[in-house]
């Protein structure tokens, strides 16, 4: 059966991301006739020019000027609501070869709502030691069909029709944030779709060297923690389920901090620097769980000139 494939990929001032990955991304959309929306969540629209430069019919380019990802992924929902399939990418990725061929494979065997594929970290030139020993920048992986509860969109199928259909957007609230992408998946599982693993489906994540380091990983495992207790307070229904929500982050986050703090105070007698930083990122993400916990926002994404001083109160990706 043929389907209308979008693949969306939102972007932010990264010209020269933007130019690796559009070309290697459309290589593998042309086998299955899908196009490449650009959205461009710039209020200056600075991808315009480049983008319509290619005069290439598979690609489009809008333009989402209001700040945050959540506002430019629900742009990207809008302009692909006659489409079958959504298909969510970043702009700092390429896929591997196979990548669109799996992830449409496994949604054909069983239709879900969603099909999640694996990221991969990649730096562009070669890092301290200590990045790959504690695994800083590994991400999940989990066996092809594996159902699952929640995921970023940084390699998410959709099927339109179903998310419509489930009435699912992305809360604007988290735009500046983070977490945006991990309470629309949550609320999509509540509300009765599926999502299904496609270890197959990878795409690679170009990371910057600049972040490979401890005061990055550290901000990054606060801000996750705080968007996901976040997440999951608004995603329950009801008084009684957000409290049961805040407790049981208060002493997840609580955990990781004694834990954590365990950890530091064992590395620092064992002098093992790797060790130390695993135990601090624990603490990290425990603070920020126990902050989400009680309301409290952690901005990752957050641009001086258009924020609030609650900067946005709720909140970007």
């Amino acid at each position: 059966m043929s389907r209308t494939v979008v693949v969306a990929m939102l972007t932010y001032r990264r010209p020269q991301d933007l130019a690796q990955a559009v070309p290697a991304f459309l290589a593998q959309a042309a086998a299955h006739d899908a196009t490449l929306l650009v959205v461009d969540n710039d209020p200056d629209g600075s991808a315009r020019a480049w983008v319509e430069g290619l005069d290439d019919a598979r690609v489009r380019y809008v333009h989402e000027p209001r700040p945050g990802i959540a506002a430019g992924r629900n742009r990207a929902l809008t302009e692909c609501a006659d489409a079958d399939l959504l298909v969510f990418v970043d702009d700092d990725e390429t896929p591997e070869p196979g990548w669109l061929d799996a992830l449409l494979a496994q949604y054909e065997r069983t239709l879900p709502a969603a099909v999640v594929g694996a990221v991969v970290s990649q730096f562009p030139g070669e890092v301290e030691p200590w990045v790959h020993e504690g695994r800083f920048f590994e991400r999940r992986r989990l066996r092809t069909g594996t159902t699952t509860d929640v995921a970023a969109t940084n390699n998410l199928l959709l099927d339109v029709r179903q998310v419509r259909a489930l009435g699912v957007t992305f809360d604007e609230r988290f735009g500046l944030s983070g977490g945006s992408d991990t309470l629309f998946t949550r609320t999509l599982v509540r509300r009765g779709g599926r999502m299904v693993w496609c270890d197959e489906a990878v795409v690679v994540d170009h990371v910057p060297t600049d972040r490979a380091t401890p005061g990055w990983v550290l901000a990054r495992a606060r801000r996750s923690g705080n968007s996901a207790a976040r997440a999951q307070v608004a995603v329950a229904q009801g008084a009684a389920e957000r409290t049961r929500a805040r407790l049981a982050y208060v002493v997840r986050g609580g955990a990781r901090v004694v834990g954590g703090g365990l950890r530091v105070a064992l590395a620092a007698v064992r002098r093992d620097r790797v060790a130390g930083l695993v135990g601090r990122r624990n603490v990290s993400r425990g603070v920020g769980m126990l902050g989400g916990a009680f309301g409290h926002v952690v901005v990752e994404y957050g641009r001086p000139a258009e924020l609030s001083p609650r900067a946005d109160d709720a909140a970007r990706r």
